[in-house]
């Protein structure tokens, strides 16, 4: 289904053709997000992912940007993640070359005007407002903040006030230059591909200059207690409650997704048919393992009656600690099987979904992408995987709560964490 290529700077072509499709998917993905700032550029990457979309030389403003987009009734964002930032623009299959174009325009000539920087900085801190007005987005900062602390995976992806107000010119332009490299870069295509791609990719991108990078530094053990609170008052408490869990490539890693939707995925798994269907603690809970290149967590997410946050928490907690512990029945697992490949094969469905997959693992593991793959693997998985899994990595004193709400001392929760 993927092909590889590699131009001789080292940028890879990655293409998935679908000849019986009438769109095309454009993505260029690069190895660099916000772990690979320091503490002082903290948010740049995502800044700087706002700022390629603001004019180049031939489209002097954002305007003409999406112009050029909007004249093929195309679609075009951005996004940016920890570990990976994205771009990309999806268009009827005839106007490819169009998306090709006005993306690596963005990509190679950005003027990063500093009239435009100071102006977006006012966007960014609004946008940040706007997160830190939202618990149900913000909750994950601050779990991921308890869990990895001030290293960049514990940071949030749009950085803070600060660091923002003062980033200059120079500091876009020394982050760009070290990590938005070719050996970090990899072109996406998918859907009706056409001719001559390949081609036209080093036409324009095959003489942008090799570099070496480095690496982001590894993220090490953690110990910032076992309960982070942040006090807001609000109607309703948002409770982030896991573990830490596995890296991207470790060989459990098909165990501990089903693990994953054995506790949280769909409406009648374990925590959305104890916590909301039979004792109504909740509107929305699910659980889900987030993996990195090294390292990862396992959590439930919950927005819950302040009134009955405490039973919220010991339910999710004792839901955590019994799958940990009790014998798993066969069906279930079959449940969840059928649950995670039933919802990979829909996301492989559409070209953009099908080259996320796909770029994700070129770009985070290096490795060609096959469906099959992953098919075959949640397939191999046993009730003796999950369970030895969900021994070594659920225990009590593992066990990691953040909070938001109208609550002050953290040590009131502790108890409920050991049952």
């Amino acid at each position: 289904m993927f092909q590889r290529e590699t131009l001789d700077n080292g940028l890879r072509v990655l293409t998935a053709d679908l000849p019986y499709a009438q769109s095309v998917s454009v993505l260029v993905m690069l190895a660099a997000g916000s772990r690979y700032e320091t503490e002082e550029t903290a948010g740049i990457a995502h800044f700087s992912e706002h700022m390629f979309f603001k004019g180049t030389e031939q489209r002097p403003s954002a305007k003409e940007i999406a112009g050029a987009i909007d004249a093929i009734g195309g679609e075009f964002n951005a996004f940016t993640g920890k570990e990976y930032t994205a771009y990309y623009v999806k268009c009827a299959a005839e106007h490819r070359d169009v998306a090709l174009d006005v993306l690596v325009d963005m990509l190679r000539n950005a003027r990063f005007e500093e009239e435009e920087i100071e102006r977006e900085k006012g966007v960014i801190v609004e946008e940040m407002n706007m997160y830190y007005d939202t618990p149900r987005d913000f909750i994950g900062s601050v779990y991921e903040h308890l869990l990895w602390g001030d290293q960049p995976l514990g940071r949030d992806i749009i950085g803070n006030k600060e660091t923002v107000r003062g980033a200059t010119r120079d500091t876009f332009m020394g982050y760009l230059d070290r990590w938005y490299k070719p050996s970090r870069m990899v072109l996406g295509v998918a859907g009706r591909i056409g001719d001559g791609l390949l081609e036209r990719a080093q036409e324009l991108l095959g003489d942008l200059p090799a570099g070496e990078t480095g690496e982001p530094e590894p993220t090490t053990p953690h110990a910032n207690g076992r309960v982070r609170v942040h006090s807001k008052q609000s109607e309703q408490a948002h409770v982030s409650l896991g573990v830490h869990s596995l890296p991207l490539d470790h060989p459990d890693r098909y165990a501990i997704q089903l693990l994953a939707t054995m506790l949280g995925g769909g409406m009648s798994s374990r925590l959305f048919s104890e916590v909301r269907e039979r004792r109504g603690l909740a509107y929305y809970v699910y659980g889900l393992n987030h993996s990195y290149t090294d390292a990862g967590t396992l959590y439930s997410q919950a927005g819950v009656d302040i009134a009955r946050i405490d039973d919220a928490v010991a339910t999710i907690a004792g839901e955590l600690r019994k799958i940990a512990t009790e014998p798993l029945p066969a069906e279930e697992l079959e449940k969840a099987r059928n649950f995670a490949k039933g919802r990979f094969v829909l996301q492989l469905e559409s070209p953009q979904g099908l080259m996320l997959f796909g770029l994700r693992k070129e770009v985070l593991e290096r490795r060609l992408p096959d469906p099959d793959e992953i098919l075959g693997g949640l397939d191999a998985v046993t009730s003796d995987d999950v369970a030895r899994v969900a021994s070594e990595l659920i225990t009590a004193d593992r066990l990691r709560l953040a909070v938001i709400g109208p609550f002050d001392d953290a040590s009131r929760f502790e108890p409920l964490l050991d049952g």
